[in-house]
């Protein structure tokens, strides 16, 4: 059934496999961690020896049973570790003849091979769900992908780690494996080794997964490359195995993720080499996120980091800053200082470098601190100090040990630390704010996300909650469908409801949308002269609403209560109706 596995030319392949494949560190960082099936039926002692038995089954299952060569049942059977034991706790243990119960059982209970197949290559087992075929089982079933896992493991890349390029670029596992070793002997022209091919298609699966159509993108992104690694010598401070230049090509990655430009980049990447050497791609990772939280444009972060590397050495992290100090020594003037001050007191007083970003984009100061990075200003960022009593706030601390005296100091902490976060400084209004919100600091920090994707504007949205703290006790699906019905459909703009940002506290359904929707309908009939404000529509009273409808048109809380009204509140707006005619009498 499957004689196409044992093709002279595989079979011959398979034969210098081991000699080719490098050594790489099997440890995934980024993986999820399942929770593996229990094992419960087999006693403590005798699992480990079971496992090993099952493996060795299970190699002899794809080798002989499925006509696999040898070396890849080999590498299926010993790292698919989770299915494995999902097969192992349903067959029933014997410490005598354990291996033929899994055999009998592979006899009668057909497994699908693909779960074991994508779990070997490395993909995470709670990733492989939704790769399974629907009607196939069985890898003869779809052997374009088995051939082509077979190719890239015979020019030397890791198989548990194979993983990656399917999840990058599941296209090269359609690729004939002539077409694969054919492009992996283009890459080997620019001058790398099979190691240095192998460690960049790893960090860039479109290059093997592309169309001719990318061609020219993937010349570019070889040119930078070999500038890097060839010309500038950064190879040499690679260690000769694939864990290595990939770990080195996917900080390089990280710029043309940024939206820095192939082929532009080459030459300052090796000029800053150091970036690559000394620091890992988490730590890297981190640093560059500091400053794309400013909210500039990530490619004009990419060019700072490679013009002026020194950058990354400071710590971004753990130092206190007072904001006034913090502006002042970046070169504010006096009375720019004191204005901002006073406009944005929330945001005074001290806080962690690690949210100078946002604390710059409340103040509407993230473009011009940039500026001041890129012009010369960076190494001001390193030499800042914050003197010892500076910007204290007495208040504040007196406030902070009620909170750590209080039941729950570690919940009210984490809200705290959202409101620090996003750029409230260390004083008395942002412990008065910090006092009426609830929920924890995840789901306010969702929240607030919610807001701005709504598009309100970072610095805006900091003033509403200063002013208006409760907008954030709702649910994120709620303050999304306001924000959209308010901006979307009434038009409404961000001063406006910056002005009054309480209007969130309202019922969408029972009060914003009807009153809204009524006072654009009364603007269209030419019934009302002028524009109320946004706090004149929703914030006034039910009666209050009828007295002045009824000014602006006799016919106006007829046309409200037969049109505007929803069904489920008909009896409350009789009510109200019946009263104000009432009144009229």
């Amino acid at each position: 059934m499957l004689s196409r596995f044992k093709t002279p030319t595989l079979q011959s392949l398979c034969v210098t496999l081991k000699l080719k494949l490098f050594s790489t560190n099997t440890k995934n960082t980024h993986q999820k961690l399942p929770t593996f099936p229990t094992l419960y039926k087999i006693p403590a002692k005798y699992r480990p020896q079971a496992i090993l038995q099952a493996q060795e089954v299970l190699t002899d299952y794809f080798h002989n049973t499925r006509s696999l060569p040898f070396t890849f049942a080999e590498y299926i059977g010993k790292n698919s570790r989770f299915s494995l034991l999902g097969l192992v706790s349903k067959v029933p243990f014997s410490r005598t003849c354990f291996p033929n119960s899994i055999q009998r059982f592979l006899r009668y209970h057909p497994i699908n091979e693909f779960e074991f197949f994508f779990e070997s290559i490395g993909i995470n087992h709670v990733d492989i769900s939704p790769m399974l075929h629907t009607n196939k089982c069985f890898l003869s079933e779809d052997s374009k992908v088995f051939d082509a896992t077979c190719a890239l493991a015979c020019f030397g890349f890791p198989w548990n780690k194979l993983g990656i390029l399917y999840k990058g670029q599941v296209s090269i596992f359609s690729k004939e494996p002539c077409e694969l070793r054919y492009r992996l002997s283009l890459f080997e022209q620019y001058g790398f080794g099979n190691v240095a091919v192998i460690g960049i298609c790893l960090a860039f699966p479109h290059v093997l997964g592309g169309t001719s159509g990318f061609l020219d993108e993937i010349d570019m992104l070889f040119d930078d490359l070999k500038r890097v690694f060839l010309d500038f010598d950064l190879a040499s401070d690679v260690e000769g195995n694939v864990d290595a230049w990939f770990e080195i090509c996917r900080k390089v990655a990280i710029f043309y993720e940024l939206g820095c430009e192939k082929g532009k980049i080459g030459e300052l990447m090796g000029r800053n080499k150091s970036i690559f050497v000394d620091y890992s791609e988490e730590v890297l990772a981190q640093k560059i996120g500091f400053f794309c939280r400013l909210g500039v444009r990530k490619a004009e972060v990419g060019l700072l980091v490679l013009l002026k590397p020194e950058i990354l050495s400071f710590d971004l992290e753990d130092r206190v800053i007072s904001t006034v100090g913090f502006l002042k020594h970046f070169g504010m003037g006096v009375n720019k200082l004191k204005l901002t001050a006073q406009t944005y007191q929330y945001v005074m007083g001290r806080n962690r470098i690690a949210n100078v970003p946002h604390v710059l984009r409340s103040l509407d100061l993230s473009e011009w601190f940039f500026d001041r990075l890129k012009n010369g200003g960076h190494g001001l960022l390193g030499s800042y100090v914050i003197g010892s009593v500076e910007d204290f706030d007495e208040d504040y601390a007196e406030q902070l040990q009620k909170i750590q005296a209080s039941r729950t100091p570690v919940y009210t902490r984490r809200k705290l630390s959202f409101l620090h976060g996003i750029g409230f400084g260390e004083n008395k209004l942002t412990m008065k704010v910090l006092s009426q919100l609830h929920g924890p600091g995840v789901e306010l920090q969702e929240r607030f996300d919610c807001l701005l994707c709504g598009g309100v504007n970072f610095s805006t949205l900091c003033r509403m909650l200063s002013v208006s703290p409760k907008i954030l006790n709702q649910k994120a699906q709620i303050l999304e469908q306001k924000i959209k019905f308010l901006f979307l459909d009434m038009g409404l703009s961000q001063d406006e409801l910056c002005a009054f940002p309480a209007c969130l506290c309202y019922d969408l359904e029972k009060r914003i949308m009807p009153r809204c929707q009524f006072h654009r309908w009364l603007r269209e009939q030419d019934w009302c002269p002028y524009e109320y404000s946004l706090a004149s529509i929703v914030a006034t009273s039910d009666k209050m609403f009828m007295d002045r409808i009824s000014d602006i048109h006799p016919d106006a809380p007829k046309k409200w209560f037969d049109c505007f009204l929803k069904e489920k509140h008909s009896t409350v707006a009789k009510q109200s109706m019946s009263h104000h005619q009432t009144s009229l009498g």
